[in-house]
């Protein structure tokens, strides 16, 4: 039974992930950080259909946490096979209003929580020639988002990252892809009101705002495919062509 670590699990796409991928026979480590209520009641509700996960708590952008977190999942399942580094932040401003500590954070927890990770990570992968790793980032990354610079900037990041990392360590037999999603429907986008969800539907050729499980689907396809390795995929509905 293959592991799969997944950070920011307890809301939106991460718990949709999570709690899909846990149906459907693989090990999983829910990651949280500030949402403890909320990773433990998706494990309480996954118990009671006899599926069993576990959760660790773990500010991805410490290192040490992730380390710790590390030694967990490998003492509990002895590999991690699947890494999706899933945790991320978002917030809207104005660039001249952004100030040192909003962009550090952004950066630490959007970007740097993902090196961190994925080094981690890597030496098991890489003693068993074998891993799987999915970056989630964002159009924005793609096209950048006005009023989103530091969002827009760390999800970029993000695609670098994972091209050059697919070029590194495909000769190891470990595959690494990036999901850039639309607009998708969850928590994160609850600013957006009625009106503004509107247009962006309006906008999208295939007239709908994405669903979190839009995305999982997008996951376990790059989780079973082994020649798909150094892309960005983006499940976006045409809103990005």
């Amino acid at each position: 039974m293959k592991t799969v670590l997944i950070t920011g699990g307890s809301k939106g796409i991460g718990k949709c992930i999570a709690e899909n991928l846990a149906r459907d026979g693989y090990n999983v480590v829910l990651n949280y950080n500030k949402s403890g209520n909320q990773a433990k009641q998706t494990q309480k509700d996954l118990s009671k259909q006899g599926i069993k996960i576990e959760i660790y708590k773990a500010d991805v952008s410490k290192r040490e946490d992730v380390k710790k977190m590390m030694k967990f999942a490998l003492n509990k399942f002895g590999n991690i096979d699947i890494l999706i580094n899933n945790a991320g932040i978002a917030k809207l401003q104005m660039f001249n209003d952004i100030t040192d500590e909003d962009w550090n954070e952004m950066i630490g927890t959007n970007l740097n929580s993902v090196f961190y990770c994925i080094q981690e990570a890597l030496p098991n992968m890489i003693h068993n020639k074998n891993g799987c790793i999915i970056n989630i980032s964002s159009i924005w990354g793609l096209v950048g988002a006005s009023c989103e610079v530091a969002y827009s900037v760390s999800k970029a990041g993000i695609d670098g990252m994972t091209k050059s990392l697919a070029k590194e360590l495909g000769p190891s037999n470990i595959r690494v892809n990036s999901i850039a999603p639309g607009v998708i429907d969850t928590e994160m986008n609850n600013n957006l009101d009625n009106v503004i969800k509107e247009e962006i539907k309006n906008e999208t050729p295939l007239n709908k705002i994405g669903k979190p499980i839009d995305i999982y689907r997008c996951v376990k396809w790059l989780i079973e495919d082994e020649f798909t390795t150094g892309q960005i995929i983006s499940p976006n509905g045409g809103y990005v062509i």
